[in-house]
């Protein structure tokens, strides 16, 4: 019962957001139509997409890449009467854009994002904009998201205090200890301890989910594990349903399903 209103009260505050952004893209398939709406604040990829939808380069393209409890993922202009077996997704290098990774915009289900080239060949995280993928993810309960933010975490402190907590400062402390010198010890160790704690508040690359992320995470899932590594330039109004349906097909080994599910984009403005 809780969850259930947890999720209303979610897909309340969605509601609010739909309403003010500029574009809807409709993606209809055989297996069922989803509609999205595309984010105002990335307007290189939702610019980007617009031209190529309504340039009809997502018509009868493929969603080709389909890993349950991942991400569905299609519009190469290769999966266009691809046939059967045939590896596809090699996507289009004129067709790149510079990253438009928003904090706030997070890898919920149903988040609309762009590809991209690994980082070895790729530093900059530019997106492949002429293809695209739905996450699907899974739901999270709390505590799976406290265990992904101490795997990620705890190493790092430990880093900094092996950094501060030097060997001569462990001498110096054992010292005033042995002397009986508590007062000095005692500032000793509080120096340390908040030197350790402003360099770990400093620290790059700590994970710390926010209220947003966890709501969503816990409520209708997503994928947390890809959070800031690609654009995301929507999200989905309608069709959650959809998104199941197609991530349940079974697939070959490169995961492209044996049944094809064949994309057309449509792009409304709704302000």
């Amino acid at each position: 019962m809780l969850k259930s209103i947890s999720i209303i009260l979610f897909l309340s505050g969605f509601m609010l957001q739909v309403r003010a952004q500029t574009y809807h893209a409709e993606v209809s398939t055989n297996m069922g139509d989803m509609k999205f709406m595309l984010y105002d604040d990335t307007p290189l990829h939702r610019d980007a997409f617009i031209e190529l939808a309504r340039n009809g380069h997502f018509e009868n393209t493929l969603f080709y890449r389909v890993i349950e409890d991942y991400i569905i993922q299609g519009g190469s202009k290769d999966s266009r009467n691809a046939p059967p077996g045939k590896f596809i997704g090699y996507g289009d290098p004129t067709k790149t854009v510079n990253d438009e990774i928003h904090d706030h915009h997070i890898c919920k289900k149903g988040a609309l994002c762009a590809p991209r080239q690994p980082d070895e060949v790729n530093i900059f995280k530019q997106s492949d904009i002429s293809q695209f993928f739905v996450v699907q993810g899974v739901t999270y309960r709390p505590g799976q998201l406290d265990t992904m933010e101490l795997a990620v975490n705890r190493p790092i402190k430990k880093r900094i205090y092996r950094d501060v907590y030097t060997t001569d400062k462990r001498k110096q402390l054992k010292k005033l200890k042995e002397e009986e010198n508590w007062e000095e010890a005692r500032a000793l160790a509080n120096e340390i301890k908040d030197e350790i704690d402003v360099r770990y508040e400093l620290a790059e690359g700590k994970l710390e989910y926010t209220e947003a992320q966890r709501e969503a995470y816990t409520t209708i899932g997503g994928a947390p594990q890809i959070e800031n590594e690609y654009t995301v330039f929507g999200e989905i109004i309608s069709g959650m349903g959809v998104i199941d349906k197609i991530a349940a097909l079974k697939t070959d080994e490169n995961n492209r399903p044996y049944t094809d599910v064949v994309i057309h984009v449509t792009i409304k403005k709704v302000k």
